[in-house]
């Protein structure tokens, strides 16, 4: 189970990869620590098993591979993903003797990723409105000319919005939420229908994220065609996640030099038609 001293350290790194910047910027925190994949390997240090705890991150990862934050809206913040849901799959899948690799550990883990993302959400807005108040206040000071409030509002007074809205929470629900297991293995057994259900459900998450990410970088149909033919290969070949980025950026670099070599024997017969 997760100690008092586990729970307090998941949830200073729930503080750090904050969305809003106001703790380490949203560079560091929004689109690197807040990210399931990245954040299982702090989640692991913490819990002792960082093997397991990626394992259990990848199809979270998936889920929300799509997640942007246009114009601030926010469907989905992921730091509760990553320190609340990562270390809840992993007590829960620990609690009932899963492997974590398995099938059913990943469907679990894709079900608990998508209810605590309601909560990410929640913390969000939460610390958005808190910093408001903090705003508000050095627009006051700075109509007096105290000028030493921006440092305050910017850095300082929003470390308390974090401690309420995002330390507080985490640490009480991985703390409690864990040590809950034990109950929710006996009031749900691994072999009911529900539980497969929820099994079932999870393990197709993973789907809709790869839909919504395609749906975004797709312009056509034939574009599809290199999607096949990247998962073909890797699956035929069984490549690693490297040696697949690895392949991908050859393809990528030749899609490139011939895309160069078009648009400049365009541009030579263009510039011949004007010398005619």
């Amino acid at each position: 189970m997760i100690t008092w001293v586990q729970a307090a350290l998941l949830g200073l790194m729930s503080c750090t990869a904050a969305s809003i910047p106001a703790a380490l910027g949203t560079t560091i925190g929004n689109y690197t620590l807040n990210r399931p994949l990245i954040a299982s390997l702090f989640v692991g240090l913490i819990l002792g098993d960082v093997e397991g705890c990626i394992k259990l991150a990848i199809p979270m990862q998936i889920i929300y591979i799509a997640v942007v934050t246009p114009g601030g809206t926010v469907a989905a913040d992921l730091r509760a993903v990553s320190y609340i849901g990562i270390p809840l799959a992993y007590a829960t899948a620990k609690s009932q003797g899963l492997d974590l690799g398995g099938p059913e550990a990943l469907g679990l883990a894709g079900s608990i990723g998508a209810l605590v993302g309601t909560v990410g959400t929640v913390q969000f807005y939460g610390t958005a409105m808190m910093n408001l108040v903090w705003q508000h206040i050095g627009w006051a000071r700075l109509d007096k000319k105290d000028f030493n409030i921006i440092t305050k509002v910017n850095v300082i007074l929003p470390l308390i919005s974090h401690i309420l809205v995002s330390f507080i929470p985490v640490m009480l629900i991985t703390y409690y939420g864990a040590g809950a297991v034990t109950d929710f293995k006996t009031a749900l057994p691994m072999d009911s229908w529900y539980m497969k259900s929820l099994f079932t459900i999870g393990s197709l998450l993973p789907a809709v994220g790869i839909a919504i990410l395609l749906k975004s970088v797709v312009s056509k149909a034939t574009d599809l065609i290199f999607f096949l033919f990247g998962f073909t290969v890797a699956a035929s070949m069984h490549l690693t996640l490297i040696a697949a980025t690895a392949v991908g950026a050859v393809f990528a670099l030749i899609n490139y030099q011939m895309t160069m070599i078009r648009l400049g024997g365009a541009k030579t017969n263009t510039n011949e038609e004007e010398d005619i």
